[in-house]
């Protein structure tokens, strides 16, 4: 007979270890759980007869009956959390595992906060540029690689300076040039359609680039703070 609550739909007049057999999956779907919890089980929700207990400071306790475990939480007024499920018998340790999620969490959201993320920048010229507008677009990649992010610099050719792809070859090789203290050829120049690409890489990693932004701010900060008159 079918579990109680299966339903199986099976093809009328099919053999007998046919319908069994799908019997027996029904069941298995059924009785299938939810997702597993990521979360530790702590305190009464630990369900063996004993465990491997590890004290508030990392100390080893050794084996002890679960009863002992959860008695010696009351003592401490912590918590029994157990770290090691997986472990004959599991490993428990004794902690605030209040404090310890909310530390974990702002660990977590400090190493998102640090996380570096590679980013292309983009600058476009044109062969004939003005030495102006040169200038400032090379402080515009300058700024980039500054920064920690690659630059990808695109010549725009239009009519007949299409004729004249050493044009912006010899600008590319300029630019690279002006800013070798900071950045390097990582993708050299290349025809694509009516463009000319190369890519800058910078020499600083993205992560030392942005811990020495922090640091700048901090000692901006602190030099605002000095100057400001005391009440």
């Amino acid at each position: 007979m079918p579990a109680r609550g299966v339903r199986v739909s099976v093809a009328e007049g099919a053999p007998h270890h046919v319908r069994g057999t799908a019997v027996r999956q029904a069941a298995v779907r059924r009785n299938r759980g939810g997702p597993i919890s990521a979360e530790p089980r702590i305190n009464d929700r630990i369900r063996v007869p004993e465990v491997r207990l590890v004290g508030p400071s990392g100390e080893q306790v050794g084996i002890v009956p679960l009863a002992k475990a959860l008695e010696l939480a009351q003592e401490y007024d912590l918590d029994l959390v157990e770290v090691a499920a997986t472990a004959r018998p599991p490993v428990c340790k004794l902690m605030d595992y209040g404090k310890f999620k909310y530390e974990s969490a702002m660990k977590a959201r400090e190493a998102r906060k640090n996380q570096a993320h590679t980013v292309i920048k983009e600058m476009k010229l044109r062969p004939k540029i003005d030495p102006h507008d040169y200038d400032t677009k090379k402080g515009h990649v300058v700024r980039f690689l500054k920064q920690g992010d690659k630059v990808k610099i695109t010549i725009m050719f239009r009519g007949r300076e299409q004729s004249r792809p050493e044009l912006g070859y010899r600008l590319l090789q300029r630019l690279a040039e002006d800013v070798q203290d900071l950045g390097f050829v990582e993708s050299n120049p290349k025809q694509d359609g009516r463009n000319m690409i190369m890519v800058l890489g910078p020499h600083k990693k993205k992560t030392e680039a942005m811990a020495e932004a922090r640091q700048a701010q901090a000692a901006r900060k602190a030099e605002r703070q000095q100057g400001e008159p005391r009440s």
